[in-house]
C-alpha cells in the first residue's frame, strides 16, 4: 500500500519552478502511510510499515482532528496543554509532523487515510474536480452531482482488509456520516458507530478498542476546521475548539485499554487570508485568468483549471504570467511527473486533474465570488503544499 517517495524540499529555491514545490512525503511519512503501518504491526497481510518508528501494538486508535495543522498546534501550547505534552517523549508520547498529501483538503486526505493510497491512486485529487465521463465538476466532499462510489474509488479500504483479517475494526463518528459516499469508499469496514457529542465518541472509541484482542478504531472531530474557516485560526472561536479537543484527546488517552496505541493526527492545516484585492484574486472578475478556461475546480489555494480544448498551452502561460511568484503553476503532466499526487496516477484519475494546476505559495487565494460565494468568504483556507497546510501532527499515546 506504500510507494517510494520523490524528494522533498521544504525550503524551496527561487525561481518558483514546478520542481521546487515541496512534494508530500508519500511512502515514508504521509497520511496514506499511517493505517498500513498500523495494520502491518497487527499482522494484516499485504500491509507495509512505511513509518517504521511506530512500534506495533495489538490495539490501535486513530483520532483525526479536522483542520489541526502541526504549525497551528505548535503556536498554541496554552490552549492545548495535553497535546503539547505529547510532543516530548519524557511525557509518555512521541510527536512529529507528517504530510497530508496534495491537495491538503478533507476529501483527499480522508481518502488517503482510509485507503492507504496517495491521491493519484485513490482518485479524489481535490475539493472539486472534473468528472471525465460527464464533463461536470464534482464536489468530492459533498458527492455532488452523485456518481457511483465504487466506480469512482474502486480500491478496498484498510479497514475492510483489516476486518477481513480478523481484527476488530470500527469507526466512531457523527451519525450524519454513516451512509455518505465518502464514508463508503474511504472509511468503511467493520462497524460504524454514530455519536453526536465528542465525549460520547471518546468513551465509545475506548470501548471498541477493548472489544478485541486486536483492534483498529478510527474516530473523528470536525469543528476545529469549521471554526477556522469561518473565523480564522487565531480567533477566540478557533482557540475554544482547540481547548475542547485537547480535553477530548486526554479523555480518550486516560481510558486506553492495555496494549493500546492512540495516534492523534489531522487532515490538513490552515492559513488565514486577508480580505484585500492583493490577497484574494477573484477569478470571476479577472478576464486574463478566465480566458480559455472552461471549468474552474479545486479550491482557493489548490486550483484545477480545465481549459477549452486547444487552449491548454495558452492558459498555462497566462496563469504563470498573472500569478507570478505567488503560486506554483504546473501543467497536468508536469505535476504528475513531479509527484504532486503520488508516485503514479491511475489512468482513470488522469482526466480528473486540471490541464493547469495552481498551488499557492504565499498567503493568497484565487476566489470565485459569483460561482463560489460561500467559499470566497472563508477566513481560513487550505489546500496547497506550504508547511502551514501540509504538515499535520502525528502524536502517540501508549498504554
Amino acid at each position: 500500500m506504500s510507494h517510494p517517495s520523490p524528494p522533498t524540499a521544504w525550503q524551496d529555491p527561487e525561481p518558483l519552478e514546478v520542481a521546487s514545490a515541496p512534494v508530500p512525503e508519500y511512502g515514508k511519512g504521509s497520511l496514506a502511510d499511517l493505517l498500513p503501518t498500523l495494520a502491518s504491526g497487527m499482522g494484516v497481510p499485504g500491509m507495509e510499515a512505511a513509518i517504521p518508528e511506530l512500534t506495533p501494538a495489538d490495539r490501535n486508535c486513530v483520532f483525526l482532528i479536522d483542520g489541526l495543522g502541526w504549525e497551528q498546534l505548535l503556536a498554541h501550547p496554552d490552549e492545548a496543554p495535553f497535546l503539547t505534552s505529547l510532543l516530548a517523549s519524557s511525557r509518555g508520547g512521541t510527536g512529529r509532523p507528517i504530510t497530508a498529501g496534495f491537495p491538503a483538503t478533507t476529501a483527499t486526505s480522508l481518502a488517503s487515510v482510509g485507503t492507504g493510497l496517495p491521491p493519484g491512486d485513490h482518485g479524489l485529487p481535490g475539493y472539486t474536480v472534473r468528472n471525465p465521463a460527464t464533463g461536470e465538476l464534482m464536489n468530492q466532499l459533498r458527492w455532488n452531482p452523485w456518481t457511483q462510489p465504487r466506480v469512482w474509488q474502486p480500491y478496498p479500504t484498510v479497514f475492510q482488509l483489516t476486518d477481513e483479517a480478523g481484527v476488530h475494526t470500527a469507526q466512531v463518528s457523527s451519525p450524519t456520516f454513516r451512509d455518505t459516499p465518502l464514508t463508503k469508499i474511504a472509511l468503511s469496514g467493520g462497524s460504524f458507530h454514530g455519536r453526536l457529542s465528542g465525549e460520547e465518541r471518546m468513551d465509545l472509541a475506548a470501548g471498541q478498542l477493548a472489544a478485541g484482542d486486536r483492534s483498529l478504531v478510527y474516530t473523528y472531530y470536525a469543528e476545529v476546521d469549521g471554526k477556522g474557516h469561518r473565523f480564522g485560526v487565531d480567533s477566540d472561536a478557533w482557540r475554544g475548539q482547540l481547548m475542547y479537543v485537547d480535553r477530548l484527546v486526554q479523555r480518550l488517552a486516560e481510558q486506553l485499554p492495555p496494549r493500546s496505541a492512540l495516534y492523534v493526527t489531522a487532515d490538513h492545516g490552515m492559513v488565514d487570508i486577508p480580505f484585500d484585492e492583493q490577497s484574494r484574486i477573484d477569478f470571476d472578475e479577472d478576464w486574463e485568468l478566465r480566458a480559455g478556461v472552461a471549468l474552474l475546480g479545486g479550491e482557493g489555494r489548490a486550483r484545477h483549471v480545465y481549459a477549452v480544448p486547444g487552449a491548454e498551452a495558452d492558459v498555462l502561460t497566462c496563469w504563470r504570467e498573472v500569478l507570478g511568484e505567488q503560486f506554483w503553476v504546473a501543467g497536468r503532466d508536469e505535476a504528475i511527473a513531479a509527484g504532486w499526487f503520488g508516485p503514479r496516477v491511475d489512468e482513470r484519475v488522469h482526466g480528473r486533474l486540471g490541464d493547469v494546476i495552481a498551488a499557492a505559495r504565499d498567503d493568497v487565494v484565487i476566489i470565485a465570488s459569483e460561482r463560489e460565494p460561500k467559499e470566497s468568504l472563508m477566513v481560513g483556507n487550505h489546500g496547497s503544499m506550504t508547511p502551514a497546510e501540509q504538515l499535520v501532527p502525528l502524536l502517540e499515546v501508549r498504554s
